[in-house]
This record gives C-alpha cells, sequence and structure tokens, in this order.
C-alpha cells in the first residue's frame, strides 16, 4: 500500500517534481519552507507547509529536529529528501526509521557506506568492480599524498572522501602543485562536509563522465535503466546531461549496466540511485562514486524509458516489488537536459534578485522543471540553480535542433542567466559531433 502522506524536505523544482507524482498517485504531500521561501511555488503546490526555520539553509532545511517535528504534525508516513540537502545524509535517514517515518531512498548504512569515497572504493574493490586506480586510504598529511602520487604517477586528483559538487577537489600536475594543493582542500572539506581526510586518484585522461541509473527493491530484484552522459563539466559540476550517450556502444552498454547492477547488489542497495563510471578512450570503465539519491538529470532516463522515476521510489520505499525485468525496460529517441542558473554568465558569479519577465517555450518535446515565474525572487541563500529544461527528439540531431530553438525562446528578466553559456556548447562543433570529454570546457 501507497502513503497516504509525504513530507517533501527539499525545496525549489524537485519539491514540485516530487508533489506531481504524488498528486498523480492520490498521496497528499506536506511541503518546509524558510523564512525566505514563504512565498515559494512549491509552498503552494503541497497540500501544506510547514515553517522550519530562517533563511540560511543551516537553520531551515538542513535543521533536522524541524523537519522532523513537521513531520510528525502533518502526520505524514514518509519522508522523501530530493537530492542535495538531506538526501545523503545517514543521521537525517536514520532518525527517520528511528522516528517511524519511511526514509524514501537506501538504508541508513549504505548512505554512510557510499557516502565517503574511501569506504566505497573499499566496497567496489571487494565486489570485483573496476575502480580509478589510486589509493584506498585516507592521506593523512602532504608528505604520505606526496607518496601515493608518485607511486601512481602525475597527474593526479587530489580528493576529499566526502566531497561532493567539486569542493575539495584538484587536479595537480606536480609534486609541487599538489603541496600547495593539499592544506586548502582539506580544509574546505573540513569546513564543508565536516570530514577533511583526502585521497588520490589516477586522472583518467579524455574521459567521458558516464552514469548508470539502477532500481532495486527489498526483494533482491535490481535492473539499470541505461546511461547518462554527464561529460559537459565545469569544475567537476555537470552543465548539460543527456541519454544515451553519443559514445557508448550496445556492448559497451551491456556490459556498464551489468556491473552497475552488481555494484548496486554488492552493497545490498535498495531505491533509486546513480552508479558513476570514467571511461577512456578505449571504452575501459572506472567506478567513480555512487550517488545515493535520485540524481538532477534523472528527467533524461525518464524522457527515453517513458517511465517514473519518483513513483518508482516510492512504490520500493513501500515496499512493493520491481514490476520490470531488465528485458521489459526499453528505451525511445534522444533527451538532453540543461541546467539553468541565475549567475552571470561570465563570471558564473551568482545573479539573485527579482525576476521581470519570464517565458518559456511551450512544445511537446520541451519539458520544463522550474520553482521561479515573472515576480519570483532569487535568494541569495539557496543554490543558483532555478530551473532545468529537456527536450526530446526521434534522434540526437533532432533533440540538438529542438535544444537551440528552445534555449533561444527561453527569455528571463531582472538577474542574469547561464543561457548564453549554454547556447555556445550547444553550437559547439564538439558538442554536436558528440566528442565532448570531462575537460572539453576547460579547453
Amino acid at each position: 500500500m501507497l502513503f497516504k502522506k509525504v513530507l517533501i524536505a527539499n525545496r525549489g523544482e524537485i519539491a514540485l517534481r516530487i508533489i506531481r507524482t504524488c498528486k498523480r498517485l492520490g498521496i497528499e504531500t506536506a511541503a518546509i519552507y524558510s523564512e525566505a521561501d514563504k512565498e515559494a511555488p512549491h509552498t503552494k503546490a503541497a497540500t501544506e507547509a510547514y515553517l522550519v526555520g530562517k533563511s540560511r539553509v543551516n537553520e531551515s532545511y538542513l535543521n533536522i529536529d524541524k523537519i522532523i517535528e513537521a513531520a510528525k504534525e502533518s502526520k505524514a508516513d514518509a519522508i522523501h529528501p530530493g537530492y542535495g540537502l538531506l538526501s545523503e545524509n545517514s543521521i537525517f535517514a536514520e532518525r527517520c526509521r528511528k522516528e517511524n517515518l519511511t526514509f524514501i531512498g537506501p538504508p541508513p548504512s549504505v548512505i554512510a557506506k557510499m557516502g565517503s569515497k574511501i569506504e566505497a572504493r573499499k566496497a567496489m574493490e571487494k565486489a570485483h568492480i573496476p575502480v580509478v586506480p589510486g589509493v584506498s586510504e585516507s592521506q593523512s598529511d602532504v608528505h604520505s599524498a606526496c607518496l601515493a602520487a608518485r607511486r601512481i604517477g602525475f597527474p593526479v586528483m587530489l580528493k576529499a572522501s566526502a566531497g561532493g559538487g567539486g569542493i575539495g577537489m584538484q587536479l595537480v600536475h606536480s609534486e609541487e602543485e599538489l603541496i600547495k594543493a593539499y592544506e586548502g582542500n582539506k580544509k574546505r572539506a573540513a569546513d564543508f562536509f565536516g570530514d577533511g581526510s583526502m585521497y588520490i586518484e589516477k586522472v583518467i585522461e579524455n574521459a567521458r563522465h558516464i552514469e548508470i541509473q539502477i532500481l532495486a527493491d527489498h526483494f533482491g530484484n535490481a535492473v539499470h535503466l541505461f546511461e547518462r552522459d554527464c561529460s559537459v563539466q565545469r569544475r567537476h559540476q555537470k552543465v548539460i546531461e543527456e541519454a544515451p550517450s553519443p559514445f557508448v556502444d550496445d556492448d559497451l552498454r551491456t556490459r556498464i549496466g551489468e556491473t552497475a547492477v552488481k555494484a548496486a547488489r554488492s552493497i545490498g542497495y535498495t531505491n533509486a540511485g546513480t552508479i558513476e563510471f570514467l571511461v577512456d578512450q578505449d571504452k575501459n570503465f572506472y567506478f567513480l562514486e555512487m550517488n545515493t539519491r535520485l540524481q538532477v538529470e534523472h528527467p533524461v532516463t525518464e524522457e527515453i524509458t517513458g517511465m517514473d522515476l519518483v513513483e518508482q521510489q516510492l512504490k520500493v520505499a513501500a515496499g512493493e516489488k520491481l514490476t520490470l525485468s531488465q528485458r521489459d525496460i526499453k528505451r525511445s529517441g534522444h533527451a538532453i537536459e540543461v541546467r539553468i542558473y541565475a549567475e552571470d554568465p561570465n563570471t558564473f558569479y551568482p545573479s539573485p534578485g527579482k525576476i521581470t519577465s519570464f517565458s518559456l517555450l511551450k512544445h511537446p518535446a520541451v519539458r520544463h522543471e522550474c520553482a521561479v515565474a515573472a515576480g519570483s525572487t532569487v535568494s541569495p541563500f539557496y543554490d543558483p540553480m532555478i530551473a532545468k529544461m529537456i527536450v526530446k527528439g526521434t534522434s540526437r540531431n533532432q533533440a540538438i535542433e529542438q535544444l537551440k530553438t528552445a534555449l533561444r525562446e527561453y527569455h528571463v528578466e531582472g538577474i542574469k542567466t547561464n543561457i548564453p553559456f549554454l547556447e555556445k556548447i550547444v553550437h559547439s562543433e564538439p558538442f554536436q559531433k558528440g566528442e565532448v570529454t570531462t575537460d572539453f570546457l576547460k579547453k
């Protein structure tokens, strides 16, 4: 039996996205909001809404006590964390369990294990999943980091074990660069994640960032929903994602998909998750990390498979079996997602403020996931992503042409956005030919 009411421990477009599926399934929703988000669209779209604190994220959307209190007051029987914020916080997931609230995600122990990139590497090595060459131990000081880098061979990637979004991560080409980078990245990791553990991986040059969407239930069933290509990145953060990948052939698709399912099963994973890989020019692939949540880019997978991933999450969390086997899952067409940020396209600095005009292309092949409109105020307190746009075509070329038109017709005034930057990428020859690797934007 599905839930009667779900509290959504998130904000913005992902909160609206979850509310939409819950409404379709007849599930009531409870939203949470900060003082800055009092008039935000997600508070009006939900069945009811609860104030959980002041504007700063650590006083509201990261306030576990307040969120649990809101869930109890609303009489919700489950909590969906969305992505970001508390979605990969094992302490929050465990607290939900203790309060008899179903956490819509994997078990707390799995979140904790995959949340440490060092522990994740060890788990994958144990399961005989190929990992990026490197060390699976924390480098306690710069001397041990230098010794490890010498063994691996430069260039290497210095990475925070608890990191995400590129924080605490730096490409280094020499021992001198590593010495300069070590303490600063260690401090950033400790400040942002409460854990300054660092480790070293070999740089896979000219790599593709390919991730596999998986679903797993509580009965040992697990499937993959093919791949997403997330190689267009700025400072290790994804900018454009697409499915299927223009680089992946049928043989690689089968091998990497089966490996992702094997990896998920090896750690007792349940619910929706994503296994991320780096793939070299010879189509060798290496485990990078696992995201134990719904991904920002999940709509491209939904568009090519026709599946509602939030619905699948709800059903698995409610104890239902997966109804599809791997051979039942088909893909059709090509989908591309772009992330719309309130930021200066030249400096990439956030551009908060009031949106004075807002209009989008309305077309059956274009899907908008956004939580702003004319009159909305973009707050400086939260991530500057204000929307996502997803286009679908029968082919990649058709999807690209549709994307060009949709970007041209996307009008936002009152703030700056990254739309001019996205248009440059989409019109570039490497992107149109499907030849983009993770260092494309840097080059």
